[in-house]
């Protein structure tokens, strides 16, 4: 299975680990490359990537918790915040308090948050559809169906660690 010509790592060791790390920095190249030439074609407007995903997860999804939004980002709590707050410092989103729990704190797009993201959306989808173009439909299908697969089967991993207890 070591074949130095189809294998990007130089780690020699057992071929499942050699495989595993060879997909892995298959994938990372893919995902890097692609958001590299999206950045590039700057189809978040002035938004940073973060912000832009922020304000994307609110028009699609509405209003919900900072933590939720970090759960959807995959984005640490305090990276959260800061992007939240520079959105709101430029009138994009307001934070309310949850009428039902007010130590929650919702994320909500503005008139002009929604207008912005309505407006940059659309001619960002299509660079993706275009960048996404080099695979057939089905092709983005096994994509899609394979890292679907692969993160939910390591989110349950993660839940199972995170129940066991430690022996004290």
């Amino acid at each position: 299975m070591q074949n130095s010509e189809h294998m990007p790592t130089h780690f020699e060791g057992p071929d499942c680990q050699v495989l595993a790390l060879d997909t892995m920095i298959k994938l990372t190249r893919a995902t890097n490359t692609l958001m590299a030439r999206l950045a590039r074609r700057s189809t978040y407007g002035e938004l940073t990537e973060s912000q832009f995903g922020t304000l994307e997860t609110l028009y699609h999804l509405g209003p919900m918790s900072q933590t939720e939004i970090c759960g959807k980002l995959l984005k640490s709590s305090g990276n959260t915040t800061l992007v939240v707050d520079n959105l709101e410092k430029h009138g994009l989103v307001q934070r309310q308090r949850d009428e039902n729990d007010r130590r929650v704190v919702m994320v909500q797009l503005t008139e002009a948050g929604r207008e912005l993201i309505a407006a940059v959306f659309p001619a960002h989808a299509a660079a993706v559809s275009e960048e996404m173009s080099v695979l057939t439909a089905e092709e983005q299908h096994q994509l899609g169906e394979l890292c679907r697969k692969l993160g939910k089967a390591l989110e349950q991993r993660q839940a199972a660690q995170s129940l066991q207890v430690v022996p004290q």
